[in-house]
């Protein structure tokens, strides 16, 4: 096995898996941004990996994947993240989300490359009255959560491990489109008032794990859009942004939801950015801040 490589940023070569997700398309479309930003100089080299070019489930392909590209960095947001389809087949989820993930950190040792994994708030119980810090014991409720920081014990100890939550963005699905999808359709919309998160913008949060990655960060850091609020708050704001009126917004518990969700979600799952804001690093911009410019950006604004 291969010690970590150390090289100048300038020479790096990164692998991402999942590539073509609502994160991982962010984080490729940032890294090629920063390397086209050094035409005059060495150019970061950028492997993106999709889901039909790189099965992390199965090692093989992982070892080929990272043996063959020897990258210095890899950052992996692939993932298994249908939180209720988990709950149903919990092999699948821990064949990917686990599994997956001890087979980048072998590829990684093999290679000596840096690994930058990203996680979530469902490692969580959301029990909590103040915001989870990076050294608050995990506690998950679901399948997924208990899958996903699985996959965060596989990791070396210089891993670097991001949690985030909530996440929105430009490609994929989620829960901006969703409300701006049933407001296009008239009537009142229903959305849950006693789960309370800090909805992230996935552009946003690729900013910050390049520069957790590339710079070989250590540790557990929580990475989202500043500040919280409701699915019920979060979808009077879409409106909002939209030009719409928020009073179709009506609030309703997670008990009322028809039909019912089998997975049990956090009640609140605020992280703070502890590790981030105790080092002095700039945090990201608010929760309303990034839905603004998502909302814009999705209605061709």
């Amino acid at each position: 096995m291969r010690p970590p490589r150390r090289v100048p940023e300038t020479d790096l070569r990164i692998l991402v898996t999942g590539a073509a997700g609502q994160v991982g398309s962010e984080l490729v479309a940032e890294l090629e941004r920063r390397a086209a930003a050094r035409h005059r100089g060495p150019s970061w080299k950028v492997a993106a990996t999709t889901r039909d070019q790189l099965d992390i489930a199965s090692r093989d392909s992982v070892l080929a994947a990272v043996v063959s590209t020897e990258p210095h960095v890899i950052i992996h947001p692939a993932a298994w993240t249908a939180v209720d389809a988990c709950e149903g087949d919990p092999d699948r989820a821990f064949r990917v989300n686990a599994l997956g993930t001890r087979h980048v950190a072998e590829a990684a040792r093999i290679v000596g490359a840096h690994v930058c994994y990203l996680s979530t708030d469902y490692v969580f119980d959301g029990t909590s009255e103040r915001p989870y810090n990076e050294w608050d014991a995990p506690n998950p409720m679901s399948v997924y959560g208990r899958s996903k920081l699985a996959g965060e014990r596989e990791l070396a100890a210089g891993a670097t491990i991001v949690r985030t939550a909530w996440v929105v963005g430009r490609n994929g699905p989620n829960m901006a489109k969703t409300v701006l999808r049933l407001a296009a359709e008239g009537g009142v919309l229903k959305f849950v008032d006693d789960q309370c998160g800090s909805p992230t913008l996935a552009s946003d949060l690729a900013g910050k794990v390049v520069d957790l990655a590339v710079s070989r960060r250590p540790g557990i850091f929580h990475v989202t859009n500043q500040g919280s609020t409701s699915w019920y708050g979060f979808a009077r704001e879409v409106l909002r942004l939209a030009g719409q009126d928020p009073e179709r917004v009506r609030p309703i518990v997670t008990a009322d939801l028809d039909p019912p969700r089998p997975a049990p979600r956090p009640a609140c799952s605020v992280l703070d950015n502890a590790a981030l804001r105790l080092a002095g690093e700039d945090l990201l911009p608010s929760w309303q801040d990034a839905l603004a410019r998502l909302v814009g950006d999705l209605l061709g604004g």
